[in-house]
């Protein structure tokens, strides 16, 4: 959930009482618990808090060790690029009673596309269990983890923002955006006395449909129902806030959307977060996750596109960040995955057939607008950030994993962004 003004007008509240560092999307207690109600809370006053609209920009420049070898983009060249990478309208807030709303709209100059984002329509009702306080939930979106309040799954985490011009590893779970936008679902939840629990399932969006809001057809289509699950606990002590759980996501395939047979995906994992809060001027956050994918490619087998009928895939991610004044930041994260090789999945990108990719991440930044008496609140929030990415291993190897001479520390990137939400 992005520090959005639009929240911020219609709470009364300015976007540090939600988000740790002044800036979205990781969320403090208070903005967990504002997601979980729906977006639906209130307490701003005039006209605006009852209008559910945002906007957001984020311009970039990107530099890689080594240059690419094809033009990432049809503007692009193959090294050293600016970019105007999003540029979004938000359909974001309280709707009516308990209802609410977080809907992106993009577009990005990188391939010059209007896309239907990240969708989570949501109705909640309070009730009283057992003597606490108990919320019950549906929401509809377009992404498993999207409805996650803990910024531990995929969709929310860290790092919130990166290139969109540069090399990614061949391989990662399904569960880590290999649906993203391609599917639609709709998942019941509750809360009650730091318990959370949600069950959902996801179909696939129809050709037509995914050409309409232009979005790439990648995972193909899901035989019937992709089940989707979740069970966590969180503990807030003021001070001090954490959660752990478990999740997981099952789907069959149809490949390249053929008729036949399907390939098998199931997704198992571990996460937890930590917040250590004492008091606006510092606030730490900790986040980590660890999925296991077991697959049977019944499917990409009989169609000669892998080698072996099954295989693994798995992916360990911990972050770390500190805000000083709700001002400064810094962030620091590992990445690992690893898996089966496998020559059909993975032989043009890695000369060992092997998916295993690892390394770091670092980023600092400056939020000088969104928080309390920064000038333009709420409705100018603003953060500058430099990131960098590198890689020990890429598609298995660190060095030469392509059969073509480059390395995996070739790929590191400098990332500069501006970010802004008004």
């Amino acid at each position: 959930m992005s520090a959005l003004p639009a929240f911020a007008r219609q709470t009364g509240m300015e976007c540090v009482s939600c988000h740790v560092g002044g800036f979205g999307p990781q969320l403090t207690p208070r903005g967990i618990k504002f997601k979980l109600g729906g977006y639906s809370d209130t307490g701003g006053t005039g006209p605006a808090a009852n209008v559910p609209l945002s906007a957001m920009i984020v311009g970039s420049f990107t530099h890689l060790a080594k240059g690419l070898t094809e033009d990432p983009g049809p503007n692009d060249g193959k090294n050293n690029n600016g970019s105007l990478q999003e540029v979004s309208a938000f359909l974001a807030g309280r709707l009516f009673d308990h209802a609410g709303s977080f809907t992106q709209v993009t577009y990005s100059d990188i391939d010059n596309k209007v896309v239907l984002d990240a969708v989570d329509l949501r109705y909640a009702a309070p009730l009283t269990l057992a003597g606490d306080d108990f919320t019950l939930g549906v929401t509809v979106n377009n992404n498993p983890s999207q409805t996650d309040p803990f910024n531990t799954l995929p969709a929310w985490r860290f790092p919130y923002t990166s290139t969109e011009l540069g090399m990614s590893p061949v391989a990662s779970p399904l569960l880590d955006g290999g649906l993203e936008h391609q599917v639609a679902g709709a998942s019941v939840y509750g809360f009650w006395d730091g318990f959370y629990a949600e069950l959902g399932g996801y179909r696939s969006l129809d050709s037509q449909t995914l050409r309409h809001i232009n979005v790439a057809d990648e995972a193909g289509k899901i035989s019937g129902v992709a089940p989707y699950w979740r069970l966590a606990y969180f503990k807030d002590t003021g001070m001090q806030a954490f959660s752990a759980g478990v999740f997981g996501l099952s789907a069959d395939l149809h490949p390249g959307r053929m008729p036949g047979r399907t390939d098998q995906y199931d997704d198992v994992g571990v996460d937890g977060s930590y917040r250590f809060l004492p008091n606006r001027h510092h606030q730490f956050a900790v986040n980590t996750a660890y999925i296991h994918e077991r697959r049977k490619l019944n499917g990409s087998f009989g169609a000669e596109d892998a080698a072996h009928s099954s295989g693994t895939l798995n992916r360990f991610d911990l972050n770390g960040s500190y805000y000083f004044d709700n001002t400064w930041g810094l962030t620091a994260g590992v990445f690992d995955i690893t898996g089966s090789r496998d020559a059909g999945l993975y032989g043009a990108d890695s000369v060992h057939n092997d998916p295993d990719s690892n390394g770091w991440i670092m980023q600092g930044d400056w939020t000088p607008f969104g928080k309390e008496a920064s000038w333009g609140a709420p409705w100018v929030n603003l953060r500058l950030g430099l990131q960098y990415t590198a890689y020990n291993t890429f598609n298995g190897a660190k060095h030469n994993y392509d059969g073509s001479g480059r390395d995996a520390s070739d790929n590191n990137s400098l990332f500069a962004f501006a970010w802004t939400a008004f």
